[in-house]
């Protein structure tokens, strides 16, 4: 994946590994402190803990720098104590890595490797100062001069650097003081996601178990990775890695739908299936590697998984896992999202309150309804730090089936995603006039149906709904027509359809020309000397012979050659009767039961 290595100023320098020759300068430091804590005051001079580019360095020497001032005998046993008392052992790397550190003092003098430290830092700060300047001068809005800020701030810096290194406590202290002016020299929260997320934070999502966190992380990181706007939300494209601590087994289901449903590969997001306990010496391990990949979001799902052992009640031990959080953001400036689960009550985070206080965003995602047709996900936001807390955001479900993959009994795989209400339909909420308007609709209820009658409907299946809503629900489907199924059936005729010419005039009879071409209306044979096509026109329903007086020559008309008479009484048939085929008057089939008593023709 070529996009994923985001090289470091100070990489490029350097090819054969500078990472690794600043980490082992900052291990001579410390073991030779160690070693020869008579170097201590010396050091301080150079450097301070800030300078170290590993945290767990920094931690170790603030605890050696305090053994120093108390007095106390410095010695590996020591150093560990110490930093048990201050509850920095684990985060320091634990006894193994003090007893390394203790060992590495192999360098020879701790102050040449200090200045080598102190250079490191230099770089690194130079590093930052050329990025926040390229940035400025490459953003759509630059204009000259913009970046004078940057380079005040660096050499601001500089001087709090050296007064911190003259080894004055309170001159590094007063170092750090910032007057009103300075504020606005201070970086602003950048965006990740909208209003939801920023870079360089620490977040958190937090819900029921079974409740859509983790398809709604997913849903974002997917989003990140490929840099699409979130569901209308801004979003800055960047890498993402996902710590699947739980549920390892059924992401990759939810990534391939979620690519189906988009139509492209979920690019730019990275998944480690496996925990990494927070409190273990691999969390520093975990953080170089992170340093290195320079992600703009790493998920942890979930808290609780990778901080196994820790008493969640407890806001000490908890605080020590959201430090080692709070570790990992400084190092890569990622915003670094936690899934938790909520408490008995479902409104806040599970455990003591230590973490929301470190927190810059928190939501809570809870879901409604009981099937994927019905469930609503709502996207709550409990805190933004420095801005307002925005408006719920809510979604609905789409089962995808996977190409290709079937259970054993022939069903389809499938999983589902995200859909904003606001890219679909909206269901109306249950018991509204336009709910029951649907619920009506859908099991195609007559639109003549009364009040009183759809109520005991309504009632028999379960809802107990209010006979206002029932009414009005009954006024909006005959305003609409709803379920008309003469026009239901008219929609789904083709566009295109030449109108319909039913009780039209024919032709031969004053009729617009070519229509009976257009829209036959029959096989019946055309009349005599007709051009195909013509049918014949509409004939009077005929009266009984009783009544007719037998046919045309009774009436006195004079009846015109060849015309077809009756096969039972003989008289003449109307001529268009006889053209649809019949050789009998209605009254005189046979099977009517009716048969007049007129003379047969000699004929017959």
């Amino acid at each position: 994946m070529e996009n994923v290595r985001h090289m470091n100023p100070r990489d490029q320098a350097d090819h054969d590994g500078p990472a690794r020759a600043d980490m082992e300068a900052e291990l001579d430091v410390l073991g030779g402190c160690v070693l020869a804590p008579r170097y201590i005051p010396a050091v301080r001079t150079i450097l301070q803990g800030s300078d170290f580019a590993r945290p767990a360095h920094e931690l170790i020497w603030d605890a050696l720098g305090h053994l120093y001032d108390t007095g106390a005998p410095i010695t590996p046993i020591s150093l560990r104590i110490e930093l048990e008392k201050r509850k920095h052992l684990t985060r320091a790397g634990g006894l193994t890595y003090i007893t390394q550190v203790a060992d590495h003092a192999g360098g020879g003098d701790p102050e040449y490797w200090a200045e080598k430290v102190r250079e490191a830092a230099d770089l690194r700060a130079e590093a930052d100062l050329g990025r926040r300047i390229v940035q400025q001068a490459t953003a759509p809005d630059a204009e000259p001069g913009g970046a004078v800020t940057f380079i005040d701030d660096y050499l601001k810096l500089q001087k709090e650097r050296a007064a911190g290194r003259s080894g004055d406590p309170a001159d590094a202290l007063l170092a750090e003081l910032l007057d009103a002016s300075s504020l606005d020299n201070m970086p602003t929260l950048e965006p990740l996601v909208g209003d939801l997320l920023h870079m360089d934070t620490l977040a958190r999502i937090i819900g029921p178990s079974g409740h859509m966190k983790s398809f709604v992380t997913i849903d974002i990181a997917g989003h990140v990775g490929t840099g699409m706007k979130w569901h209308g939300q801004y979003v800055k494209q960047g890498t993402v890695v996902y710590l699947v601590a739980e549920g390892a087994r059924g992401i990759r289901q939810r990534v391939r739908a979620w690519e189906k449903h988009y139509g492209l590969k979920m690019t730019g997001v990275l998944f480690l299936p496996r925990p990494v306990q927070a409190r273990g010496p691999e969390w520093d391990t975990l953080i170089e590697a992170m340093r290195r990949l320079q992600p703009a979001m790493i998920v942890i799902d979930t808290q609780a998984r990778v901080s196994v052992g820790v008493e969640e009640n407890s806001n000490t031990e908890l605080g020590i896992v959201i430090e080692r959080m709070d570790d990992l953001r400084r190092a890569t400036e990622a915003c670094v999202l936690l899934i938790h689960h909520t408490g008995h009550i479902g409104e806040h985070g599970r455990g003591a309150s230590a973490a929301k206080g470190a927190l810059q965003s928190e939501m809570h995602v809870s879901k409604k309804g009981d099937n994927a047709s019905n469930i609503v996900v709502t996207m709550k936001v409990g805190k933004q730090k420095d801005s307002e807390e925005g408006s719920d955001l809510q979604f609905g479900l789409k089962v995808v089936s996977l190409d290709g993959e079937y259970k054993p009994d022939g069903r389809p795989v499938t999983s589902v995603v995200l859909e904003s209400f606001d890219s679909r339909e909206r269901p109306p909420a249950e018991g509204t006039p336009e709910w029951i308007v649907r619920w009506l609709d859908q099991r195609r209820i007559p639109i003549e149906w009364g009040v009183p009658r759809i109520r005991k409907e309504i009632a028999d299946a379960g809802y107990q709904l209010r006979k206002d809503k029932v009414e009005e629900a009954v006024r909006q489907r005959k305003r609409k027509g709803t379920f008309d199924e003469a026009q239901d059936a008219r929609n789904d005729l083709p566009p295109d359809l030449p109108p319909s010419t039913f009780n039209q005039t024919p032709p031969d009879l004053g009729g617009s020309s070519g229509e009976p071409t257009q829209n036959p209306r029959s096989n019946i044979p055309p009349n005599p000397g007709g051009g195909p096509g013509k049918g014949t026109q509409t004939p009077p329903s005929p009266r009984s012979p009783s009544r007719e007086g037998g046919g045309a020559g009774d009436r006195g008309e004079k009846t015109p050659p060849n015309t077809p008479l009756c096969t039972i009484c003989n008289t003449p048939l109307n001529t268009d009767w006889a053209n649809r085929g019949y050789d009998t008057h209605l009254g005189c089939d046979p099977t009517t039961g009716s048969h007049p008593d007129t003379p047969r023709h000699p004929a017959a």
